[in-house]
């Protein structure tokens, strides 16, 4: 039995953005609304799935620009979301925010904008938090092995080495375990 060129729908039809006769532009629009479902993503995101599937940039250009002014695509209000999740979440610090959006496409201009909603306190902040979580699973190390795991955490989530040593220093010395 040899395979069909086109999945037929219900009713016999080949499935719209299958065979060779597809619409570029309702694939555009088919592949898009797929993606959206399964998440927010940036305009860069979208136009590589659609590069991926050999849609011609003419036919993504088309949709994207037509989503955009529908608001189903947003990069501002995408970076925003991202930056509040991600930085009250997992307490990531603006560079490995900045890092990330940068990676998924986002247009410096509209990252900056969105991380002006994290200013130095908040970084603190949310360093000092994740030390002091992180904390009462090292309480069975020794001084010097709780301070080299705590500050690799936060120079893996993008803090300072200066800002981090501040931070461990700083919480270990209110709980009170720094012998010295």
């Amino acid at each position: 039995m040899t395979e069909q060129a086109t999945a037929p729908a219900t009713d016999g039809r080949p499935a719209p953005g299958r065979g060779p006769a597809a619409d570029p532009v309702e694939v555009a629009r088919l592949i898009l609304l797929r993606q959206l479902t399964r998440g927010p993503r940036t305009r860069a995101q979208l136009a590589e799935a659609c590069r991926k599937r050999d849609v011609p940039d003419s036919a993504a250009e088309q949709v994207l620009d037509r989503f955009t002014e529908l608001g189903l695509v947003d990069d501002g209000a995408f970076a925003r979301a991202w930056v509040q999740s991600r930085h009250g979440g997992r307490g990531l610090s603006r560079r490995a925010l900045r890092h990330e959006l940068k990676h998924r496409g986002v247009a410096d201009e509209t990252i900056e904008s969105a991380l002006e909603q994290i200013d130095n306190d908040d970084e603190r902040d949310a360093a000092v938090a994740l030390v002091r979580g992180r904390l009462p699973s090292l309480a069975r190390y020794d001084q010097a092995t709780q301070r080299r795991r705590l500050h690799g955490l936060l120079v893996r989530r993008g803090y300072s080495p200066g800002l981090a040593g501040a931070v461990v220093t700083q919480v270990i010395a209110e709980v009170g375990l720094v012998t010295e």
